[in-house]
């Protein structure tokens, strides 16, 4: 039996989820033999799966999106490391109520790369998603050693509101690391940087972006991208259409610009967290997510991890807080059976906050389907 589920968003961390999804099926099956694997598609809660699956936990102080200090997390096993830019430039790090979405910056994520760099890492899986900003990564440029100057040859100001004011671009003080490590753009989102789908237009709303604000976003990262494209070449043109250039506010451009290659970031995850030998030895998959939705099948995790086990010819099911998907569109994902938290409690709120006990006796009636 292998557990591989992502958190369950405001309610329970991927490894809670793990634990109590055990504690459910041993209430019912107590000798059963139980591999938790808690899995991520890239974006908050990266890291910790990457920890819960041995990789060693390390803590930096970086810039947070408004510029103040905080203590930001990745994950190291040998010359691998996980970044996480939620981490230092992610939602959970601006105050409760507080956005920014002009002046949010990546600076600090530039930095959590930069140390990832410093413990010797040689490749660098950056996980991108649940960012406060839509700077196009201009800040974690900045942090790693590009200069972005106005008219009179000043620093602009932070955030994707000050790149209308980029007169230059220097990409020639980049850490020369950069060049000769493996750097894995990892999102769920293949988004360009701008228009109708880019990263202001689809996702500054959620940020705390006005309709004025988006098209001032949007129209500033496309100068940002014209006035790049004056320094580095075509190049900068051909990467801000590409997929994955509108992640996390744009800075899955700035990680296209230095060399990043953009994979599906489930796939990259269940490559970095072992899941191919752990999907062998198991007999039956329980994957899951808060909430299994339409968007549960364009790249997030439990659908990543409901193809990797159709492959394999496991038999998968998920557990969530909500379902909000036929069974036939299960069936196609690869997905037996779901089992969610409102079947047993069709209270939504109370779901939430009792989350983990219900999750238990969701979990004890998979045990009664399934195994015995």
């Amino acid at each position: 039996m292998l557990i591989a589920a992502d958190k369950f968003k405001g309610s329970l961390t991927a490894v809670q989820v793990a634990e109590r999804v055990t504690a459910g099926l041993r209430r019912v099956v107590p000798d059963v033999e139980v591999e938790a694997l808690p899995v991520a598609d890239g974006g908050d809660g990266t890291v910790d799966a990457a920890v819960a699956a041995g990789f060693e936990r390390r803590e930096v102080r970086v810039a947070g999106p408004l510029g103040d200090e905080v203590t930001a997390a990745f994950a190291l096993r040998g010359d691998t490391a996980v970044v996480e830019m939620a981490e230092a430039s992610g939602l959970q790090r601006l105050p409760a109520g507080v956005f920014a979405p002009l002046t949010a910056s990546t600076y600090g994520s530039g930095e959590l790369l930069r140390a990832a760099l410093d413990a010797g890492a040689r490749t660098i899986v950056f996980g991108v998603g649940g960012s406060a900003t839509t700077d196009g990564g201009a800040g974690m440029l900045a942090a790693l050693g590009a200069r972005f100057l106005d008219a009179d040859g000043e620093p602009v100001g932070p955030g994707g509101g000050g790149l209308a004011e980029v007169a230059s671009a220097d990409l020639s003080g980049l850490d020369p690391r950069l060049s000769s490590v493996d750097l894995v753009l990892a999102s769920d989102v293949d988004n360009p940087l701008t228009g109708p789908k880019g990263a202001p237009a689809v996702y500054g709303p959620q940020k705390g972006a006005s309709p004025d604000d988006v098209a001032a976003l949007d129209a500033a990262l496309v100068h940002f991208a014209k006035v790049l494209e004056g320094a580095v070449g075509a190049a900068a043109a051909s990467h801000a259409v590409a997929p994955g250039a509108g992640a996390a506010g744009g800075i899955g451009y700035g990680a296209l610009l230095i060399g990043a290659r953009f994979r599906a970031g489930i796939e990259v995850m269940l490559d970095v967290l072992g899941f191919a030998p752990a999907l062998e030895r198991a007999e039956l998959v329980i994957t899951g997510e808060g909430s299994l939705d339409e968007q549960t099948l364009h790249g997030k995790a439990p659908a990543g991890v409901a193809a990797a086990a159709r492959a394999a010819g496991k038999e998968v099911v998920a557990v969530c807080g909500r379902l909000a998907l036929p069974p036939e569109a299960l069936g196609r994902a690869g997905i037996r059976r779901a089992y969610p938290l409102t079947e047993v409690e069709p209270d939504v709120a109370k779901c939430i906050a009792d989350a983990g006990p219900i999750l238990e006796r969701v979990a004890a009636r998979i045990a009664g389907d399934f195994l015995h």
